[in-house]
């Protein structure tokens, strides 16, 4: 922080007006602050348990459980079907714990369906207890030292030393003073495209990451910063805000282009747009799914290799809207996805962080060609009638 001239006050950071912070420390000392042009609220968000009978006496782990655990619990049963439940199954299944992971709903369900269907398969292969369409109506621990045991919805009965709740995040606004400004405490705060907060006057209060709710990723809370931090200076110096689409200060890519992947075994990444999203936005698509099973050489590389990539495409606009989750062995970096903006022509690639094999890339390529000349004759033939 020093490097950067910054100054760190250590405390507990209350909004207390426009523009003015109080800052109470461990001493119960009170330092007030007052900004010159804006505040920027980055308070992320916090696991949210569900509400079960008996949940406040069983200890509950969540991901912060997950991931600083001194001990390997011998029987793991994970509550959730998102990012967070399918890696930390993968992980504590690795470890040596025999993991139960029990899903309302398809796994990754905001994920293309095979991509689900695939990391189920992969993580029953490694000896997971996968449980689909089930839900958790009680939990008990009546021994604090003993197990932990949850009372599914079918009236069967499930025994594990540990459970995980990995079932959704709660803002991080509960007590930051939110209501001095007119907002309501414990609420995810909507922001503008330069992440300014929507209903505060006075165009001072900014939001990044998780608070705001838009993409609940590490990297897309440090692109949200970044472009918060422009927004402001430009507002402060007075010349006009680049916020359209794609400008310096809009966080046009954490709506469109938004990257992720799932640490499973194997790994799942994507970007943009499912083929039921573009669909359900009124585009008419294309759907271009290749198998790398069928690829040649995928039996080379790993017994039972399984692996498959979609692309959507726009076919009024030659637009690809790009998503593209795809399985592969860990032994190979993982390939993304991207949902292109959509003035960028099919043929043109952008935000793919991705390294194929070459028969398989080459075959993509191909396949997508053959959609793209397709696309063309169809819009001559218009043309032309």
């Amino acid at each position: 922080m020093k490097s950067i001239g910054a100054d760190l006050f250590r405390g507990h950071g209350r909004l207390d007006g426009p523009r003015r912070i109080t800052v109470t420390g461990d001493d119960g000392e009170r330092l007030t602050l007052t900004a010159r042009h804006a505040v920027a609220i980055a308070t992320g968000s916090r696991p949210l348990l569900p509400d079960l009978p008996g949940i406040g006496e069983v200890r509950p782990w969540t991901n912060r459980h997950g991931t600083d655990s001194s001990t390997v619990p011998g029987r793991l049963a994970i509550v959730g079907g998102g990012g967070v439940a399918i890696e930390m199954a993968t992980l504590w299944q690795g470890l040596g714990s025999q993991v139960t992971l029990l899903a309302r709903r398809r796994l990754v369900s905001r994920m293309e369906p095979f991509a689900g269907e695939l990391v189920a398969h992969s993580l029953t292969q490694a000896g997971v207890d996968v449980r689909i369409g089930t839900q958790v109506a009680a939990v008990r621990r009546p021994d604090p030292a003993g197990p932990v045991t949850l009372t599914l919805d079918d009236g069967s009965d499930l025994r594990a030393d540990e459970v995980m709740f990995a079932t959704g995040r709660a803002p991080g606004t509960e007590d930051i003073g939110l209501d001095t400004v007119g907002l309501f405490p414990g609420t995810w705060l909507e922001v503008d495209t330069t992440c300014l907060v929507r209903g505060v006057d006075g165009a001072w209060l900014y939001a990044v990451g998780d608070v705001n709710h838009r993409a609940l990723l590490t990297h897309q809370g440090k692109y949200q910063a970044r472009t918060a931090d422009d927004a402001i200076g430009a507002r402060a110096a007075g010349p006009p805000l680049d916020d359209g689409p794609w400008g310096d200060h809009a966080t046009t890519a954490d709506q469109h282009a938004v990257p992720q992947v799932f640490f499973t075994d194997p790994e799942a990444a994507a970007v943009g747009l499912t083929a039921e999203q573009a669909a359900r936005s009124g585009h008419r698509v294309k759907v271009v799914d290749l198998d790398f099973t069928a690829a040649q050489g995928a039996n080379l590389h790993a017994d039972d290799y399984r692996g498959h990539a979609r692309m959507v495409v726009d076919l009024d606009r030659e637009v690809l809207l790009v998503w593209f989750p795809l399985i592969l062995d860990l032994s190979i970096p993982y390939a993304g996805a991207a949902r292109l903006p959509e003035d960028v022509y099919l043929g043109r690639w952008l935000a793919i962080t991705a390294v194929l094999f070459a028969a398989s890339a080459l075959a993509l390529a191909l396949k997508l060609r053959r959609v793209h000349r397709a696309a063309r004759a169809t819009k001559t033939t218009r043309s032309g009638s």
